[in-house]
């Protein structure tokens, strides 16, 4: 069995479902197709919401009107029989006649993530009607049957193992299913969803139920690149990643990629692999068990980032003064991603600042608190990349000109980080671009 998952701009248009119906039906190997909801509807259904939370109903009317042309025309272009269209549209008008009761109900969370659900469940829908309009055999599997999230919010992945099975069995010999990805429902029996860009979350946990021989996540890129090419001239794809790097560039920053999606595959030894919808030829990037090499792979960059720093010489070196500090974060389920420590202060990096305030309130009785925000963590992942021999020298010759706020190294054998203001994000990523990978 494999796993492929297809993002939003890979279906954005009816000529790219064509083009994945073309590439899934190549073989008649058993796979699972993960689906995202068609490019720009969950941007809308945002807004939608947001709308809807402000008391503006008109604008929200508004939103669902065009949302609700636009399938009218894909539809259009999808499909080419008149029963086929007829289906499609009558699926589609339950889906807008839901959304458009919204604005004569009372909003509230739970809504608002029904209201993001029907994205993925009208493009599954729409892509299971082309299928069957070709002549193609395919199942829909409703995801919100057996994905599901505990009382944490982490998924259950034995519950997912043991419904997905379940749900397999009752279409023996079938070899080609539809889902959706992101949405799922929680322990609560409510529908919710797995965050942005949990798409690739969703293909890494099916594919870890079934024990999927490959997990492919297909992109309009071909592959993990070295660097970000949005900002960085003369990136490159990476031909190999072991699980441990793709985890560390996916958190710190690389965009082709859920940073959550690699544990489950990493479980179960599944390899991953990055392709090209647009150029489905191309090698891509194979995430794997294996360490390929002892070399530096890639760069990432987290913005968003607040560095606080907690000064004391009083209580630093006290028995459990770090712990102390380290529960306020815990208590406002803040998690903390960098770490350095002086014998006089300790300072920690967030990307969450929603309880900014309270945090930094119970953090003063322990000393003197400094705050930088609109920081950036520029990541720099390899295998065994801090004990190269002159990484560390490259890295700092890259960045003479830079004021690095904090560094971490040593913490991981895969990663080196440093944290600098956000205003000199993209020269760092060129400088060192040119330094460690010998651009020209």
């Amino acid at each position: 069995m494999q796993v492929l998952k297809f993002g939003g701009t890979s279906v954005g248009q009816p000529e790219r479902m064509h083009a994945i119906t073309r590439l899934i039906t190549r073989n008649d190997q058993p796979k699972i197709v993960v689906l995202s909801a068609l490019s720009g509807t969950t941007n809308t259904l945002v807004q939608m919401g947001e709308a809807l939370s402000a008391g503006k109903k008109q604008e929200a009317q508004s939103l669902i009107d065009g949302l609700d042309q636009h399938y009218q025309a894909f539809i259009e272009e999808l499909l080419s029989t008149q029963a086929k269209k007829d289906e499609a549209r009558s699926m589609i008008k339950e889906h807008f006649e839901f959304l458009n009761i919204t604005l004569r109900i009372s909003f509230n969370e739970a809504l608002y993530r029904d209201i993001l659900a029907q994205g993925e469940l009208m493009s599954t829908k729409l892509f299971t009607l082309n299928l069957q309009e070709q002549g193609v055999k395919v199942c829909l599997l409703p995801a919100l049957e057996f994905m599901r999230t505990n009382e944490d919010h982490e998924p259950d992945l034995a519950f997912i193992e043991n419904k997905i099975s379940a749900l397999l069995a009752q279409h023996a010999g079938d070899k080609l299913f539809v889902t959706q990805g992101f949405i799922c429902k929680n322990y609560k029996g409510e529908i919710d969803n797995l965050q942005r860009g949990g798409s690739d979350y969703t293909a890494s946990l099916i594919g870890a139920a079934v024990r999927a021989d490959d997990i492919q996540i297909w992109t309009d890129i071909d592959g993990m690149h070295n660097n970000d090419p949005r900002v960085v001239d003369k990136t490159f794809p990476i031909s190999e990643l072991s699980f441990d790097e793709a985890a560390e560039l996916a958190y710190f920053g690389a965009k082709i990629l859920h940073p959550a999606s690699i544990w489950p595959a990493q479980k179960y030894g599944i390899t991953v692999r990055l392709l090209n919808t647009m150029q489905p030829e191309s090698a891509g990037t194979v995430i794997s068990q294996a360490s390929i090499n002892a070399d530096v792979k890639a760069l990432a960059a987290k913005e968003g980032i607040t560095a606080i720093k907690v000064k004391s010489s009083r209580m630093l070196l006290a028995y459990g003064f770090l712990r102390k500090i380290f529960e306020i974060f815990e208590k406002y389920r803040t998690p903390i991603d960098m770490i350095t420590t002086s014998e006089v202060a300790v300072s920690v990096t967030i990307d969450d600042d929603s309880h900014i305030d309270q945090i930094l309130r119970e953090l003063k009785p322990y000393g003197q608190v400094d705050v930088d925000a609109d920081q950036t963590i520029i990541c720099v992942v390899g295998n065994f990349v801090a004990e190269q021999k002159g990484v560390v020298n490259k890295i700092f010759d890259a960045l003479l000109e830079i004021p690095v706020r904090m560094i971490s190294y040593g913490g991981s054998r895969h990663n080196i980080s440093l944290l600098i203001d956000s205003k000199n994000k993209v020269k760092a990523l060129e400088k060192l671009n040119e330094h460690l990978f010998k651009a020209d």
